[in-house]
């Protein structure tokens, strides 16, 4: 039986599934409707990491999240911030060096962003290994282009908080634990666990994924999937027991945002964030529904 602290769940919504919304519009509404935080894309209408005066416009957003009560973590996974005409590109493990030092470059501003935000993670992903690319050059690409972000990391007091995304390099949980041995278990290299990806592609259950990552978790992930399906999903529309999920979050003490997920349906945002809260507070065993 866990010894770890009760935690109750705190629940966030992603700002890549509220993309048709300003992002002062998407705060408004995601505490109006009762989360504790937000999962804040950084993202050319959200928050560009791009743009001039990135520390101004870093403050203003700071000084909206206390206004609201809400706390954030910072998401790293816009489709086209660097490279307008390749999805996710260039990546950690891009073929050219000044790509990968671009998308370095990138995390390395989202870890200084997350600080000034008081976010309590930064999140990221290894990419798709490159065709031609032999996986021990691929691991060594990810390790190198890795260290100057634990590096900023680790003099931010941000985690830096490293997702395992079906279909890339680091894929799994087993990836993952392989990426902090070869760089030796740095300090603020953690963990962020999708809930969906656990059933798209672990073999452990869900809830057994989360009990496993936790000494390791610093961001969670929540949406439904099928199992061998990559496609996130509104809840109830896939195949995820979630009070078994929640009732394991809770028991791990885990005290980040569990954030929902949905990139491919902000037509459908305001009223998606309503349900999936209503649906999360439903379904969670050690929760309060009518919060």
């Amino acid at each position: 039986m866990s010894t770890a602290p009760f935690a109750p769940v705190r629940f966030a919504y992603g700002t890549n599934g509220l993309t048709d919304l300003r992002l002062d519009d998407a705060l408004g509404l995601l505490a109006d409707l009762g989360y504790d935080g937000v999962g804040l894309t950084l993202d050319h209408m959200h928050l560009d990491p791009l743009a001039p005066d990135l520390p101004a416009r870093t403050a203003r957003v700071a000084r909206r999240l206390d206004q609201l009560g809400l706390t954030a973590t910072v998401e790293t996974g816009a489709r086209y911030v660097l490279d307008p005409r390749r999805k996710h590109g260039p990546s950690l493990l891009d073929p050219d060096p000044a790509g990968r030092a671009a998308r370095t470059a990138l995390l390395v501003t989202a870890v200084r962003t997350a600080a000034g935000l008081g976010a309590h993670a930064v999140h990221c992903f290894s990419g798709v290994t490159p065709p031609g690319t032999d996986p021990g050059t691929a691991w060594k690409r990810l390790e190198e282009a890795l260290w100057p972000v634990v590096d900023a990391a680790a003099a931010a007091g941000v985690p830096l908080a490293v997702e395992p995304e079906p279909g890339h390099l680091l894929a799994t949980l087993a990836d993952f634990h392989h990426l902090r041995t070869v760089m030796g278990n740095p300090g603020p290299l953690g963990l962020t666990l999708d809930i969906g990806h656990c059933q798209c592609l672990e073999e452990a259950s869900p809830a057994d994924c989360v009990r496993d990552a936790a000494p390791w978790l610093r961001h969670v992930q929540i949406e439904d999937m099928r199992r061998g399906v990559h496609e996130h999903l509104p809840f109830g529309d896939g195949e995820i027991d979630f009070p078994p999920v929640l009732a394991a979050l809770a028991e791990t003490g885990y005290r980040g945002l569990t954030t929902v997920e949905l990139p491919r349906h902000s037509h459908a945002g305001p009223e998606l964030a309503r349900t999936s809260l209503a649906f999360l507070r439903a379904s969670d065993p050690k929760g309060d529904p009518d919060a």
